[in-house]
């Protein structure tokens, strides 16, 4: 043993680790990018992508709903591959494989032999939340490898103290904190766990501040945006509130957050996990971190925010389950239990609940069939611009150079934007989301065509409303965009400046 002598503590042992189990490690994680490879191509692209990819188009230090991450990163895609959605979704891929690896990494930081590091990495290779994030690119997706890295580097220094390590905390920080603010309410919890339960010199480390200061100054952009907008990252809040509460509450979260995990392995090692943080003297310098992961969960959960918020915290957890498993004696009867077969019937009866398996037609066949939440999200965004430009060419063609096409949700403007083109429409905007700070429609549009369910917004700023048609897909899949009603709003009587601040809408 190597020992280290830190300020203001006394001289701690510091143990050497096991090798790294390089090839199971690795398989896992070619085997995971494979897997979400084989079907990235599979149905199209899901709402939020088409939002990022019109974000791309207006490359900006914020968004109403987000840092700039995202957006420039579906832009560097899209310009890399022009309308590849295989290529779109690489960097989800390598995020999701990645954060196999890192996890395993952990365990061996924590003194994971070659199994607790195998067990954690498949832990992280068959989670439903994780693996099914990996199918698309969102903020959902490269969220949780930053959390994974950051608490790699943590643990890392707390068997090390290596201060060098702090500083790459703070650039993984900064980078989190540019693709969602989430990882703020990781280290506001985890310096008062710490300060509580230790390492107390943590937070005495010149380097750490050196790093937060770091984090602090590549937030200064975006923070900046979001104060000459009027914060509307603070009205994201309650929208994202609103809405977890009409889908179930406060209620829902705990059981998501578990079910998001994986069922049998991913949440019982959760569980446990935590369990061992708090509980294990093995394991006692990093029970601060079993602390911050509850403090997490009250946090999001008080907060009424969505489940996979705390979902970050979930490879410390796997990992540290597995070192204790590792390093403690089973007993008798379960010593002749294999535990791969458990591992592996998990991953089989998680992946169609993950990923988009089935054949399209299949899938719409049989709607009652087990698949993810946003594979039916998937469907019909070309039709909905061919649908689209099926009303605008009813429309007088003196008038048709005078028509804008303004949709009530950014998913549907996603679709007017990446589609439309090709289908001979004109510009597309809406008041939601970021989409409303993209643009408005220019000052002699007097004719719009409006998909959603009601006009209200626009209404009264024109002499007409009236429906001339509504979105179909030739598959005839019942998603968010199915049969939404198709206005044509004629005769504006106020300007553009004066009706677009009232079109604002950021529900969530």
């Amino acid at each position: 043993m190597e020992a280290v002598t830190t300020a203001g503590t006394s001289t701690r042992p510091v143990t050497a680790v096991a090798g790294f189990a390089r090839r199971p490690v690795l398989l896992l994680a070619a085997g995971t990018a494979a897997v979400l490879l084989a079907t990235a191509g599979r149905y199209g692209y899901f709402g939020d992508e088409l939002y990022f990819l019109a974000a791309g188009k207006h490359l900006a230090w914020g968004y109403a709903d987000q840092p700039p991450v995202l957006p420039l990163l579906a832009r560097l895609m899209d310009t890399i591959a022009p309308g590849s959605l295989v290529a779109f979704r690489i960097p989800a891929i390598l995020a999701t494989a990645a954060g196999v690896v890192v996890t395993a990494l952990i365990a061996r930081e924590l003194g994971g032999d070659r199994k607790a590091q195998t067990r954690a990495a498949a832990a992280f290779a068959i989670c439903g939340q994780f693996v099914g994030g990996g199918h698309y690119l969102a903020t959902s997706t490269i969220d949780p490898l930053l959390w994974t890295v950051v608490l790699f580097l943590l643990v890392r220094w707390l068997r090390t103290r290596d201060d060098t390590l702090l500083l790459w905390l703070g650039l993984v920080t900064a980078v989190a904190l540019n693709v969602k603010f989430l990882i703020g309410a990781f280290w506001a919890i985890s310096a008062v766990t710490a300060l509580v339960f230790g390492p107390r010199d943590l937070l005495g480390r010149p380097k750490l501040w050196a790093g937060a200061g770091i984090a602090a100054l590549a937030c200064v952009p975006t923070l900046v945006w979001q104060s000459l907008n009027g914060w509307p990252q603070l009205g994201m809040g309650d929208a994202v509130s609103r809405e977890v509460t009409e889908a179930g509450g406060r209620g829902e979260f705990l059981p998501g957050l578990l079910a998001g995990a994986g069922i049998a392995i991913g949440a019982l090692g959760v569980c446990y996990g935590l369990a061992v943080l708090l509980g294990s003297r093995s394991l006692r310098p990093y029970r601060f971190l079993g602390w911050t992961t509850l403090g997490v969960v009250a946090l999001f959960l008080v907060a009424n925010g969505r489940f996979y918020y705390a979902a970050g915290m979930f490879p410390i957890l796997w990992a540290a389950a597995a070192v204790h498993l590792e390093n403690r004696r089973p007993a008798l009867w379960w010593r002749w239990v294999p535990t791969w077969p458990v591992f592996v019937l998990s991953a089989l009866y998680s992946l169609p609940y993950a990923l988009p398996v089935w054949p399209v037609q299949w899938l719409v066949e049989h709607p009652d069939a087990p698949h993810p939440a946003y594979a039916v999200e998937e469907f019909g965004w070309p039709d909905l611009a061919t649908s689209v430009a099926d009303v605008y060419r009813t429309v007088p063609p003196e008038q048709r150079s005078h028509t804008a096409v303004v949709t009530a949700g950014y998913w549907a403007a996603g679709a007017v934007d990446r589609y439309g083109a090709e289908a001979g429409l004109p510009p597309g905007y809406s008041g939601s989301r970021g989409f409303w700070y993209f643009g408005r429609p220019a000052d002699d549009v007097d004719t719009v065509l409006f998909v959603g369910a009601d006009p209200a917004k626009l209404a009264p700023h024109f002499r007409s409303a009236r429906i001339a048609g509504t979105v179909e897909n030739h598959l005839d899949v019942v998603n968010a965009s199915a049969r939404l009603p198709i206005w044509l709003l004629t005769g504006r009587t106020e300007s553009w400046p004066e009706i677009w601040p009232g079109v604002k809408d950021l529900k969530a």
